[in-house]
């Protein structure tokens, strides 16, 4: 049986919420479909950019654009790529720890198709499973912060045990977990508010189900893109519809970063899990209309008012 955690908003602290890794750079191409035929070459006349952002990145970015005290910690190259993320931080005001990483920073191609979806070419050798932070950094981090959303990187997962000690809640995203890799249990089993795709999952509500009985979580959320959201709490397992997007859809990177950042904007703010994903589910949509090649995040004013209008046009019970 999951224990209920103390509400973040018990513990005042001077960091709203520490984000553990996820630091890296991204390199987009607009092809003209998914999956990309052979061929010997193509013509990309939308370009070629590399930018920095990755989804710890992206989660920090959208949690300060909602007014939330944020402070990131990651491994980072002296290159070109980590410059390029160290600049990121500091032009939206995002408090960033970087550890040296003699691999160099982390960095990925996405491959986007005109439907907005994407395929990711992760490059793996930027990083060594021993890679561990520093014991006193993430004492001290975590200790100063409400909450901790962890990505699911290898130093995180050496860094769980002191973050369950510093006594504030977690929260992770496994991403597109099929619910059989174990190497996504640690993550799962340790947080409060877990996150994951149902993209991959063949029973959504299995999964859930397993991840809160077999660890603490307070919430799952399995984010299912234009079919909405399942938010699992309570014992109780309810499907959010998604929210019509506020412009046209155009590139659906980042927006599970999106969603999480909202949802946990709203449940720092002692909102239900199911009006939290509403958070979500509306700050998904926004950034699906958002190119790859930016990194705006939708602003707290924004949001609150999308909240209010959608709250007012729901049917009544």
């Amino acid at each position: 049986m999951a224990r209920v955690p103390a509400h973040p908003a018990e513990r005042p602290r001077d960091i709203d919420v520490l984000v553990l890794g996820g630091a890296g750079v991204d390199t987009i191409v607009y092809v003209p479909e998914l999956p990309l035929p052979y061929a010997d070459s193509y013509m990309i006349d939308s370009g070629i950019r590399t930018r920095a952002g990755q989804t710890g990145d992206f989660v920090a970015l959208g949690l300060g654009a909602l007014g939330l005290r944020v402070h990131h910690l990651d491994m980072l190259g002296d290159d070109p790529e980590g410059d390029l993320v160290r600049a990121l931080h500091g032009e939206k005001g995002i408090a960033l720890t970087a550890i040296p990483q003699p691999a160099g920073t982390r960095r990925a191609v996405n491959l986007v198709g005109p439907d907005g979806r994407r395929l990711s070419l992760y490059d793996t050798s930027r990083g060594h499973p021993d890679d561990r932070f520093p014991e006193a950094t993430v004492r001290a981090l975590a200790g100063a912060s409400r909450h901790v959303h962890v990505t699911i990187t290898q130093p995180g997962a050496h860094s769980l045990p002191l973050l369950r000690e510093s006594g504030a809640t977690l929260s992770t995203d496994l991403h597109d977990w099929d619910g059989e890799n174990p190497y996504h249990e640690p993550f799962a089993h340790a947080a409060d508010v877990v996150f994951l795709s149902a993209a991959a999952l063949p029973d959504p509500e299995r999964s859930m189900r397993r991840i809160a009985d077999r660890g603490r979580a307070e919430v799952v959320v399995a984010m299912a893109g234009a079919k909405g959201a399942y938010v699992l709490a309570d014992d109780e397992l309810t499907r959010l519809p998604a929210v019509p997007p506020p412009a046209p859809v155009v590139d659906s990177n980042g927006a599970g970063d999106a969603f999480a950042a909202a949802f946990l904007y709203a449940w720092l703010n002692r909102e239900t899990p199911h009006r939290s994903a509403l958070y979500g589910t509306i700050a998904g949509a926004h950034a699906c209309t958002v190119p790859s090649t930016q990194t705006d995040a939708i602003g707290r004013d924004e949001l609150l008012v999308r909240v209010a209008e959608l709250a007012a046009t729901a049917p009544k019970p």
